[in-house]
């Protein structure tokens, strides 16, 4: 009971705190990674299952909308994991379905071309909705260390060479939380650590900085739809 008194506390304070609600997620990877499993029906793989980001953005909404009258926090947030983990399965199937549109058929047309087309205006809205909230939340949290949204795009490395060494930081920061953890409370890249672990040249580091800030961070809280964006963008590029 005492522990289920604390952790309420803990939401409460987080809802209009974003690094006590950031806390509170780092605290309860455990437990969010646990759910995910229960749904995979294995371990998730952190760096590359989608699901897991899902997961944490559901812990987060839990925080955001839960009050005592639901009941015990983290059932209810266990719940939410699940919705969202199916919605997003739902999601995934669809557009796999679409995909099999292109299945060729007689005459030059593809399957999608013999069906009506029909469009789920609640969907769009939806995923627009989605995403202008993860804009405004990651732009309220760059705000204080002078890194703006369009800094993503402007600072984003053009030559291929130097977007492969962007990815190796970022690959790196994952797979320390504690690097992660700096940028998130401080808006301070670690250079050196970076330097020291991963090899890529402070060069690099200090002419990309605000870019590489902003993608560490969409990584920190696993804003889905951006991190998604920024993969696209990442795979652009030209050669070195």
């Amino acid at each position: 009971m005492h522990e289920e008194h604390a952790i309420v506390q803990q939401v409460y304070e987080a809802k209009e705190n974003m690094p006590k609600a950031d806390a509170l997620i780092r605290a309860y990877m455990p437990f969010i990674e646990s759910e995910t499993a229960k749904f995979l029906h294995r371990p998730p793989d952190l760096r590359n299952d989608d699901e897991v980001s899902i997961a944490m953005i559901a812990f987060h909404e839990a925080i955001q909308s839960y009050s005592k009258e639901k009941g015990a926090f983290l059932k209810y947030a266990a719940v939410l994991i699940k919705n969202r983990l199916i919605d997003f399965y739902r999601r995934e199937k669809r557009h796999a379905q679409v995909l099999s549109m292109e299945t060729p058929t007689s005459e030059d047309k593809t399957l999608a071309d013999t069906i009506p087309q029909e469009t789920d205006a609640f969907e769009d809205f939806e995923l627009r909705d989605a995403t202008k909230n993860e804009i405004e939340t990651l732009q309220n949290k760059m705000k204080p260390f002078g890194v703006s949204i369009t800094d993503v795009a402007k600072h984003c490395p053009k030559q291929k060479r130097t977007l492969e060494e962007c990815k190796k930081v970022a690959r790196f920061a994952v797979a320390h939380p504690e690097l992660l953890k700096i940028v998130s409370d401080s808006g301070r890249l670690p250079v050196q650590e970076l330097v020291d672990g991963c090899g890529v040249s402070k060069k690099i580091l200090e002419r990309h900085r605000k870019y590489l800030i902003a993608l560490l961070l969409i990584y920190t809280n696993g804003y889905v739809i951006l991190r998604n964006h920024i993969k696209q963008i990442m795979e652009g590029g030209e050669n070195a």
